[in-house]
């Protein structure tokens, strides 16, 4: 058989607010790519920040074990600890050829990443120059991964179209009703209105080249949307993202599954899928067997962390089909609102005394009857045994994976920029020292 093409669509801060997840966000043409492939219904970055987000998704590792713990752009000096263990080396030695067409987040330097080629695009030109990628290629050509990494929808959002009239939007589920949150969520509908426009250029162009019966198509995002309590938690309103397949066999017939998984299973289930021997340091498993039919389910639990946006916030999460369990590690009490984007529904949120909400240092919470996760049963003796299990479950993680925050130094990039947590924005925070800011937080 010869080899699938792969064509990794991405973009910016889009959870799983699309038509085909039930939204009233008209997205056409992610809506088709789901009703003819696979749609998972419960998909989970790794960390809900942008670059170790999809670090974890590209090397097949959490995001402390690849070393982005976090941002890789402008003065934040994240970086992975090994470039090589980017999925591109693995189908390099399998005879692909890569491509880069837009975001990848990843290095500061996208050419110390290594792709065989990374295509000129303007501000506005991401599918273009993706579309002109596909146009050269033939089903004879050598196979290829092409990573198109869209900005949309990230903020600044566009100014709301016409059809994205605030009367009729509804505010994410996190926040109340209001007119500022509903004029901000019809600016995002716009923003995703655009993104779909663009992906769908890229889908029409691999049908008309003949490429799409032999390419996997993976379309999925970062993590949550830029709204207060969703991009940077580690609820689901931040985790939780839209994950979609479409290629051969399996990966075929708007199947849509419910069981538990996360981003860091897209590289093993590569590795299977082309029958390529996977690298040992992967962490996550392969989707196949679900895809397949034959399991219900291939984790009893994920897990996800937090650690820098722009400033420090160490968090780890896990979550069963039942419970989520958040462990800080600091002595904050209170919410990092600099790490939410700039945006009216922010500053409605801050004028109401959000900077001076408590926020517990451990979260529990009963996801069947509390999925928004607002009701922390930590403390409710009835559940003892359940925050017991879950907190065994994170510290047996941590170990396995040798997470720095159990070891005596937590070392960040001695050039990090890195900002005091006590403000509501990065304009205004004062930068500190990066490993001051670190020891002062963990207390050490």
């Amino acid at each position: 058989m010869k080899p699938l093409n792969i064509l990794y669509i991405h973009s910016h801060d889009t959870g799983r607010y699309i038509q085909p997840y039930g939204y009233a966000v008209p997205t056409p043409n992610l809506q088709c790519l789901a009703e003819e492939g696979v749609l998972f219904r419960q998909a989970f970055c790794a960390a809900p920040t942008c670059s170790p987000s999809r670090a974890a998704l590209l090397t097949g590792q959490c995001a402390h074990s690849a070393g982005m713990l976090g941002l890789a752009h402008r003065n934040f000096g994240f970086a992975l600890n090994d470039y090589s263990r980017h999925i591109i080396h693995t189908l390099h030695a399998a005879g692909y050829h890569s491509a880069l067409s837009g975001v990848q987040h990843v290095a500061k330097d996208k050419n110390v990443i290594g792709y065989s080629e990374i295509l000129p695009f303007e501000t506005e030109g991401i599918a273009e120059a993706a579309v002109a990628f596909l146009e050269r290629q033939s089903p004879a050509s050598q196979p290829f991964f092409l990573d198109v990494g869209f900005s949309e929808t990230h903020r600044a959002f566009p100014e709301a179209a016409p059809e994205d009239d605030p009367r009729w939007c509804l505010s994410p589920a996190p926040l109340p009703d209001t007119p500022e949150t509903r004029a901000d969520m019809a600016a995002y509908k716009t923003s995703a209105r655009l993104l779909d426009k663009r992906i769908g250029q890229v889908l029409e162009t691999l049908e008309r080249t003949g490429l799409a019966e032999n390419t996997l198509v993976i379309c999925t995002t970062d993590h949550g949307i830029a709204f207060p309590a969703m991009k940077c938690n580690l609820t689901n309103h931040g985790i939780g993202v839209m994950l979609m397949m479409r290629g051969p066999e399996h990966f075929s017939g708007g199947k849509v599954l419910d069981a538990l998984v996360s981003q860091m299973d897209l590289f093993p289930t590569v590795c299977e899928l082309l029958q390529i021997e996977p690298p040992l340091w992967l962490q996550g498993k392969s989707l196949l067997p679900l895809l397949r039919g034959e399991t219900g389910h291939i984790h009893e639990a994920i897990f996800a962390e937090n650690n820098f946006h722009g400033s420090f916030e160490p968090e780890r999460a896990v979550r069963t089909a039942r419970w989520k369990y958040i462990r800080r590690f600091d002595e904050r009490r209170t919410p990092v609102v600099m790490h939410c984007d700039a945006s009216i529904s922010k500053d409605l949120w801050l004028k109401q005394g959000w900077a001076q909400q408590p926020v517990e240092n451990e979260q529990l919470y009963d996801l069947m009857f509390d999925p928004n996760e607002t009701h922390n049963r930590a403390a409710d003796p009835a559940l003892a045994s359940v925050l017991a299990e879950m907190r065994e479950r994170l510290d047996r993680w941590m170990r396995e994976t040798d997470d720095p925050l159990l070891r005596d130094v937590f070392a960040v990039p001695a050039n990090a920029e890195l900002h005091h947590p006590d403000y509501s924005s990065l304009a205004e925070a004062p930068v500190q020292d990066p490993q001051q800011l670190v020891n002062s937080i963990l207390g050490r």
